[in-house]
């Protein structure tokens, strides 16, 4: 075989560093997974060219932080369909180590720029920090699984609209998480920019040839079971198009304090999932002629729950039935956003203690910055 030349084998260095590919590690609870992790993930991807997202067990999580909302067979599951992940590793180590980013061949790890302690109050990534191998995003203000895990023990209708007679010293206890909160009612009022709306976006329309696939719904608190209907419904077409309910609507045929989610909130979550190619916001509750022409949709889909009537009494999905383009996925799972909240009221002491915890740990380690110390 020839040699090469000096000229040759630098060329062939050069080829390699171009074709290196930085590989990014972020972990975490990812507990009640919503568009604050996506949008942290998204972050992370952004500084990479694949991403692999560590999810910690449910032991590792009651033993540094207190009992998860979602058990960890749905965190993973979660996290794994959002679209910016590349691979998941399960029981990832809640204190971020070295060998586990040499293990993934990581070049570096990623975290928002809020505090994460563990048991003993120290800084869960001081190992990576401290060998260089750390960088920050930023933290999604105006949301986290202590400010929802909040509204749902209040039960009210304050995160969406201003209520006066909310009880605030109640909501202090509660919802604990400083940074979401409204000065008014001390839940979130999040906004979402044209920005923030075209960086979860796919960016890309239907093809010609393209099966169009249509639901609508509430898809409050996104959870595995909305999960795994969307992607029963992916599987019926190239094109998932989900109208998402206003506020209002969703109230109406819910009640009680629903959507713990509002509108934005719920558009980002749903935004983020593989399984979605577009989002209509605000949608009607009737599935009309109209929507389904603009749109070309072929196939109208619905899950196995029951379908309320609009407030007129009529079918909201008369027209795709009576174009035959109407069909009724079973999504194999029964999970449903009322059972979720029941959880959090039935462990409602745990969760408030595992908030006042966090508080505590965190309120110690921001003590001790702002004298010049270490996390």
């Amino acid at each position: 075989m020839a040699e090469k030349r000096e000229g040759e084998v630098i060329a062939d260095e050069n080829e390699s560093k171009k074709k290196k590919q930085t590989r990014v590690w972020m972990d975490g609870c990812f507990d009640m997974v919503h568009f604050g992790h996506a949008n942290a993930l998204r972050q992370g991807k952004m500084m990479g060219d694949y991403l692999i997202a560590g999810v910690h067990s449910d032991e590792e999580i009651s033993k540094h932080k207190g009992p998860p909302v979602f058990n960890e067979r749905e965190r993973y599951k979660m996290v794994r369909a959002i679209k910016w992940v590349d691979e998941i590793v399960e029981d990832a180590p809640y204190i971020t180590q070295i060998e586990t980013l040499d293990k993934y061949n990581c070049d570096f790890c990623v975290h928002g720029d809020d505090i994460t302690v563990s048991a003993d109050g120290k800084d869960t990534y001081h190992i990576v920090k401290t060998s260089g191998r750390y960088k920050e995003c930023k933290r999604t203000q105006g949301v986290s699984t202590t400010d929802l895990v909040g509204r749902m023990l209040l039960a009210t209708k304050s995160h969406f609209q201003h209520d006066d007679n909310v009880d605030k010293g109640t909501v202090e206890q509660i919802a604990q998480d400083k940074s979401a909160k409204s000065p008014w009612t001390g839940t979130c009022h999040f906004l979402a920019t044209t920005q923030k709306i075209i960086q979860f976006s796919n960016g890309r329309e239907p093809n010609p040839s393209d099966k169009i696939v249509y639901v609508a719904g509430a898809f409050d608190l996104f959870h595995v079971g909305l999960l795994d209907f969307l992607e029963k419904v992916s599987q019926q077409g190239d094109f998932v198009i989900v109208g998402i309910h206003t506020d209002q609507a969703v109230n109406r045929y819910k009640g009680r304090n629903y959507p713990i989610m509002n509108l934005h909130e719920r558009v980002l979550c749903v935004l983020a999932c593989k399984y979605v190619s577009e989002v209509v916001i605000g949608a009607p509750y009737e599935v009309t002629a109209d929507l389904m022409d603009h749109f070309k949709v072929d196939l109208v889909c619905h899950g196995k729950t029951p379908i309320m009537p609009c407030a007129d009494g009529s079918d909201p999905y008369a027209v795709p039935k009576s174009r035959g383009k109407f069909r009724v996925i079973d999504s194999g799972n029964e999970l449903t956003t009322m059972m979720i909240v029941e959880r959090i009221i039935k462990h409602r002491l745990e969760y408030e203690e595992r908030n006042k915890k966090k508080e505590v740990k965190e309120a110690k380690i921001m003590a001790a910055l702002s004298n010049g110390g270490d996390k």
